[in-house]
């Protein structure tokens, strides 16, 4: 089984900031996930929060559970919150870190990942394809 864990706002795709996240919900993304686990014949969970505390303790749940790997867009806290890169430097799962916008090209304080040094890879800027891909190289991973 493989976690992905989308962070702060993303509940909010589809509405929030179109231009720059797209058109496609949660929803969407979570079903295009969904369909290509089932391709690539591996289970997946899929949670969304909002609080830096709830991430948290589901990547410290995750390794209890012997979770496989994570996928995450940390949202915001990509580039502050040290106490999620702790977390999965902690447990030492396989973790991919996605992004739909490219980080690099936003605003300055976007340029800079606190998770990344703690990750196997990123793929960020390519929308629902981050995730995607994310999804393959994380299987990838495991075999």
């Amino acid at each position: 089984m493989y976690l992905v864990i989308h962070g702060p706002n993303l509940n909010l795709l589809g509405q929030r900031e179109p231009d720059v996240y797209g058109q496609l919900s949660l929803e969407d993304v979570n079903q295009q996930l969904k369909e290509l686990a089932e391709e690539l014949e591996v289970e997946i969970m899929i949670e969304q929060f909002n609080g830096e505390g709830k991430i948290v303790q589901r990547i410290h749940r995750a390794w209890q559970e012997e979770i496989k790997g994570l996928l995450i867009n940390p949202g915001a806290y990509t580039h502050y919150s040290v106490a999620i890169r702790d977390a999965i430097a902690g447990v030492d799962l396989p973790t991919v870190e996605v992004h739909l916008s490219n980080i690099y090209q936003r605003e300055d304080f976007r340029h800079k990942s606190v998770i990344a040094p703690v990750v196997k890879g990123q793929v960020s800027g390519l929308g629902l394809d981050s995730y995607l891909l994310g999804l393959r190289a994380l299987v990838n991973l495991e075999s």
